[in-house]
Order: C-alpha cells, then structure tokens, then sequence
C-alpha cells in the first residue's frame, strides 16, 4: 500500500517566522519550490507560506518587510508519514491544497507531500 512516506520529499525548505516575505519568496524563487515549511526551534510546523500567499500578499499590496509570520498559513494541516494515498489524496482535495507536511510521532517535520512532484513522478515529467 502506496504510503505518505514513499512520496513525500525528505529535504524540505524551512524558515523561521520572523523572516521578511521578500526573504521568503527569495528562498522560494532560488530554491524553485512552491512553498516554505514555517518551523520553531524544535522543528515543529508553525505555518507555511506557499506561491497563493505570495500572490495574495503582492494584490494586497502588503509590504515585503512585514515578517512571514503575519502573512503565512497558521492552520496547517499535517499528515504522519504512515499515511495511506487515499487519505492524503482526501486531505489534498478537501483542504484544496498542494503541500503537505509530513511529521513524526512529536510532530516534527520530517518530509512535505508535494502534488507537483507525485504527478511528475507519476507521469515521468522530471524537470
């Protein structure tokens, strides 16, 4: 049975709240991902910010100086790694969302469910 853990991408691009939204769409531009794992000191998931928050934070015409933690997504929803497909397809489809943080047992960070990278694997489109 398909698991969370036999999809989910290990190296994760990670910041602290209190970086700038300039700083984070840099990581996300530099980096070519669509979102940032928002973490504390233990690794905990505190937020993301994802291409959606960027964009709605540039119509918005939030200053990029204002610190991530006052534009990014707090309610995120996480998964363990022993998820099934079918469960983590519903939480996609449900939430309407694209990323999907993996953590352990203590809730730590430990990998990201990334939509993009399931169907380029899936249908061999490696970029």
């Amino acid at each position: 049975m398909l698991k969370t853990r036999h999809i989910m991408v290990k190296h994760v691009v990670t910041a602290k709240q209190n970086i700038t939204i300039k700083k984070a769409i840099e990581m996300m531009f530099k980096r070519h991902v669509g979102a940032i794992v928002v973490i504390d000191d233990k690794r905990k998931c505190t937020g993301i910010f994802t291409e959606r928050d960027a964009i709605r934070v540039v119509a918005q015409e939030i200053p990029l100086d204002t610190p991530l933690k006052e534009v990014m997504t707090r309610k995120v929803v996480t998964v363990s790694d022993d998820t099934s497909f079918e469960e983590f397809r519903r939480l996609l489809i449900s939430h309407r969302i694209r990323h999907l943080p993996v953590v352990d047992s203590e809730q730590k960070l430990v990998g990201l469910v990334v939509v993009r990278h399931f169907l380029d694997e899936f249908f061999g489109m490696k970029s």
